[in-house]
């Protein structure tokens, strides 16, 4: 399980089997959230994560969006 990077607590990572779209896996407490990133940052799903969770995440999935593209083609081709 690659992580791309953590902050505030916030953990962003891929499963190594991942598939296509490009997407980015982030934990949060005891929640999990889903982003595509390939045409911007887009939540695809959540579990278990407050609202302002959310958005914090999503605002730090577009602060690091070239970083996960660049770790996806690097682990995942």
């Amino acid at each position: 399980m690659p992580v791309v990077f953590e902050k505030d607590g916030y953990k962003f990572f891929f499963y190594s089997n991942d598939h296509r779209p490009v997407h980015v896996h982030v934990r949060h407490g005891d929640g999990e959230a889903v982003f595509d990133v390939e045409d911007g940052v887009e939540l695809r799903e959540s579990q278990s994560m407050k609202v302002n969770e959310l958005s914090r995440a999503q605002r730090l999935a577009r602060e690091h969006r070239q970083l996960i593209v660049e770790k996806w083609y690097e682990h995942l081709g």
